[in-house]
């Protein structure tokens, strides 16, 4: 069982217009609405592959019920806390160039009620065949120590846990011994204190030290540059996938959902590099943040390449 959670979910708004003009008018040519967060992201793109997820965290206000709504819709199941105040908006800025520039609101804030409420939620989840996903940032009111707390709660039950989280938020999460994480190059720099962009060599010597904290699986997402996956038993660099990008938004998301999908079902090593390398390919071919097609996904999983080291 997958149970996604999305502490700062948002309605994703993707617009497209030429090109953005500061200070002047925009026309926009194109508008898509859909329900987002990084970890609802996540239980739409599982639902695509034909897997299943219990999505919860926080919602609130007019928003929140367009969220549960489109989510039912979809066939995913969700558990969320209602709390007072609006759920956000993401305003994403796509041009013509490929340009993209994003508008994130802060959400309402969380009071300590509501956090406890949902870690009871959680435990009551939590068990030996159970991963949850923790992603993407939290609200005001929520403390930044909660992945940790979170993490170390459900391990007590047997789950497992991905993290997918930047800053302090990964860097305290990171020592609650997460199961699987999906680092991008910036955040594993960030991490390190690095004001340069690293080589590969340093990513990989990063990551596998991640290993001494009981992390079993690690990718890297690279962009134009591809991926690295610290296994148990493998250790490889993909290159990325040669597709027509409409836009990158989604597409560690994506990743995430794939590497979660491959945990639940049991897939073997290289199976799950292969289709965590085609998903967020065929993520960044889609527009705003909807998932790829299971049917590009199959197609593209053929094109994989896989390096070890």
């Amino acid at each position: 069982m997958i149970i996604t959670v999305t502490m700062n979910p948002a309605i994703d708004k993707t617009v497209e217009i030429d090109a953005l003009v500061q200070g002047g008018l925009n026309r926009i040519k194109k508008v898509e609405y859909d329900a987002g967060g990084k970890g609802i992201n996540v239980s739409k793109t599982i639902c695509e592959l034909g897997g299943h997820t219990i999505a919860t965290g926080f919602l609130g206000g007019n928003n929140g019920r367009t969220i549960a709504s489109v989510l039912k819709e979809k066939g995913i199941e969700s558990d969320f806390i209602w709390v007072d105040g609006e759920t956000r908006t993401n305003t994403k800025v796509f041009e013509e160039n490929g340009a993209l520039t994003e508008l994130n609101e802060p959400g309402p804030t969380i009071t300590e009620d509501k956090i406890e409420e949902l870690m009871k939620k959680l435990l009551g989840y939590a068990g030996i065949d159970s991963l949850f996903v923790l992603s993407g940032s939290i609200p005001a009111g929520v403390p930044k120590d909660t992945y940790a707390r979170i993490i170390r709660a459900v391990h007590e039950k047997g789950s497992k846990v991905l993290l997918d989280a930047d800053g302090e938020l990964f860097r305290q999460g990171l020592e609650a011994g997460p199961d699987i994480i999906k680092p991008n190059r910036v955040e594993l720099e960030e991490y390190a204190d690095m004001d340069y962009r690293a080589s590969e060599e340093e990513l990989l010597k990063i990551a596998k030290k991640f290993t001494e904290k009981g992390v079993g699986t690690i990718a890297v997402s690279m962009g134009k540059s591809g991926a690295m996956f610290v296994l148990k038993e493998t250790t490889a660099k993909c290159p990325a996938l040669s597709v027509k990008a409409h836009s990158t938004v989604g597409a560690g998301d994506a990743m995430v959902a794939a590497l979660a999908y491959s945990w639940d079902e049991k897939l073997p090593e290289e199976e799950m590099i292969r289709l965590s390398m085609a998903v967020s390919a065929g993520a960044v071919t889609t527009i705003g943040t909807k998932p790829p097609a299971k049917e590009l996904v199959d197609t593209l999983k053929e094109q994989v390449i896989i390096e070890k080291m």
